[in-house]
């Protein structure tokens, strides 16, 4: 299957999985907020398991699996400020960001607009992309901040559409996992699976998308569209 790149005007990234490696730093906000619980911490092979639904998510599924998914709010609210603590504090000190994805962002700001949008908090995105050196080359963030704006609902990526100036078809959603495929098809949208993330994986039964394996397939195929030479990927 191919897929036309012409269309394309603007390109929304999900944050975690895709422009950067930060499941190390998610890992040790997590145990850290465990840890002044004094409940049982987790490796890193699980932890990036449960990455994708935002934190109250990867709390949620921490406590189920020491049998504590009935915790009530208040307590989970506790969890949450103190993994929003270390989060802030040390924002990639752990993680890294993708190989090449630094190169994509430098050459698509003099193509098209981009935007962040993930299913972390807005104030947590934004402390990562900065220590990432992704935050100067976005014209904006969009951040699960309430349960309904998180992925795969369409409601960010729609405010993202909104804020650049095109319409759905126009921007293409660029991830690593599910929710961001299912959030681009609510939306309208259409979707581009990073091969390099955390849950592509999982995706085997989805119907055909592009996929790419390294960033720059992205910045060439969208400068080549914009040239009107080669302008097709192949899923």
């Amino acid at each position: 299957m191919t897929h036309d790149l012409r269309p394309i005007r603007a390109v929304a990234f999900d944050l975690d999985g895709t422009l950067v490696d930060s499941a190390p730093d998610i890992q040790h906000a997590l145990n850290d907020a465990l840890k002044k619980e004094g409940l049982q911490r987790f490796d890193l092979e699980l932890v990036r398991g449960w990455i994708g639904d935002g934190p109250d998510v990867l709390i949620a599924r921490a406590l189920a699996h020491q049998g504590l998914g009935d915790a009530d709010d208040e307590f989970r609210a506790r969890l949450r400020r103190w993994f929003d603590a270390a989060t802030l504090a040390a924002p990639l000190s752990g993680g890294s960001v993708f190989p090449g994805i630094l190169d994509l962002v430098a050459g698509l700001r003099r193509l098209v607009p981009m935007v962040a949008v993930t299913n972390k908090p807005t104030p947590l995105a934004r402390a990562v992309l900065d220590a990432a050196g992704v935050l100067p080359f976005l014209a904006s963030v969009h951040g699960a901040d309430t349960p309904a704006l998180r992925k795969p609902a369409p409601a960010m990526l729609l405010a993202a559409c909104d804020r650049v100036g095109v319409e759905p078809p126009h921007l293409l959603m660029v991830g690593d996992s599910e929710p961001d495929m299912r959030s681009a098809q609510a939306a309208g949208c259409p979707a581009m699976l990073v091969t390099w993330g955390y849950g592509h994986d999982k995706l085997g039964g989805w119907p055909p998308q592009i996929r790419i394996d390294a960033p720059d397939q992205l910045l060439q195929a969208l400068r080549a569209a914009r040239a009107g030479t080669e302008p097709i990927l192949n899923s």
